[in-house]
């Protein structure tokens, strides 16, 4: 009997297939997703291996059009295999890995996405690490969508990229990681896995026309009025500290009232990484509630940006969007 756990790897692209472009034009995606196994000897030993190349793309260009791509592709996958990994460009790869945890609710096997900040081919890369790491938790058994960087396995919709260059790229933000591998192998977390609450599902409509932005002192805010005639349907404020949104010379506060008036979510995180929100604290937070605001709470931006989108796809229903954002999915946020 094969008792070798069969695992469904699915490539996009990104740093790890790269190379230099003949025009030097800088590095590209170019292997395919084939030519990886010589550089991992043993792997194939371990698991049953079926590669497939979906995308072959820079992170930067993955959008949510490449997201429903992605998706669908597990989704249609997940019953043949015991787990799946997906290779993706770091730039954007948090993202994609915060929008699957909504796309793809109560997954029933491990989806882990890993990548690298050096390709394959480099005499020095962290791509034959990472792959064996991902390899690792995609045969654990673990149902969820998580991250593994550099001996780190992190909650999908808790990662965020916090190096350019760094092999440490990852990091888990207001969570604890799932696991870590060290001399023991790999070492779960059990507190903080996701727990199944129902059969797994393809939710796989979403909506783009959500914009983000960073409060900076003096901010105009008719800003809001351009987002409005631009049609986007929803925002995402990264506010000042716990959530403060100025009003004195130029107030912000005032026009919250007329988005929400218009049906137009607004999602307010803090610019600080760590830690929560909490708009309850001070005035600039309190009168931004009393405008309809939606608190993001400990939220990653990557996480309230992808649930806002997915929202949207699901219902244009203000107050839904609210209790959406009341609900912790899979430890997006903390109750």
């Amino acid at each position: 009997m094969n008792s070798k756990k069969k695992i469904l790897l699915l490539a996009t692209g990104g740093t790890i297939v790269s190379a230099e472009t003949a025009g030097g034009d800088g590095l590209a995606p170019s292997l395919d997703i084939a030519g990886i196994f010589p550089y991992l000897p043993g792997v194939a030993d371990t698991y049953e291996i079926t590669a497939k190349s979906i995308l072959n793309l820079d992170s930067s260009n993955i959008q949510p059009e490449e997201w429903v791509v992605i998706a669908r592709s597990i989704y249609e996958a997940y019953p043949d295999y015991d787990g799946i990994v997906v290779t993706h460009g770091t730039d954007t790869m948090a993202y994609t890995a915060s929008i699957l945890t909504f796309m793809l609710p109560n997954i029933p096997i491990p989806v882990v996405l890993t990548g690298s900040q050096l390709p394959l081919a480099h005499p020095l890369t962290d791509a034959t690490d990472n792959l064996r790491y991902a390899f690792a938790m995609s045969a654990s058994g673990i149902p969820g969508v998580f991250i593994a960087f550099n001996r780190r396995i992190i909650l999908g919709c808790r990662a965020v990229k916090v190096r350019t260059t760094g092999f440490d790229a990852f990091e888990s933000v207001n969570c604890e990681d799932v696991g870590i591998i060290n001399s023991g192998g790999l070492v779960i977390n059990q507190s903080v896995l996701p727990k199944l609450s129902g059969k797994c599902r393809l939710l796989d409509r979403l909506c783009s026309d959500v914009f983000l932005i960073k409060l900076t002192p003096g901010l105009n805010p008719r800003i809001f009025d351009m987002l409005l005639d631009m049609n986007y349907k929803g925002i995402v404020i990264e506010a000042f500290g716990a959530g403060g949104i100025h009003f004195v010379h130029r107030d912000l506060i005032s026009k919250l009232q007329k988005l929400t008036d218009c049906g137009i979510p607004v999602v307010v995180s803090s610019q600080c990484l760590y830690e929560r929100s909490d708009l309850s604290i001070y005035q600039t937070g309190k009168l931004a509630l009393r405008q309809g605001v939606i608190p993001a709470y400990d939220m990653t931006t990557e996480a309230a940006v992808t649930k806002l989108i997915w929202a949207l796809g699901q219902t244009d229903s203000l107050n839904e969007i609210r209790t959406i954002f009341a609900t912790s999915y899979a430890g997006e946020v903390t109750p």
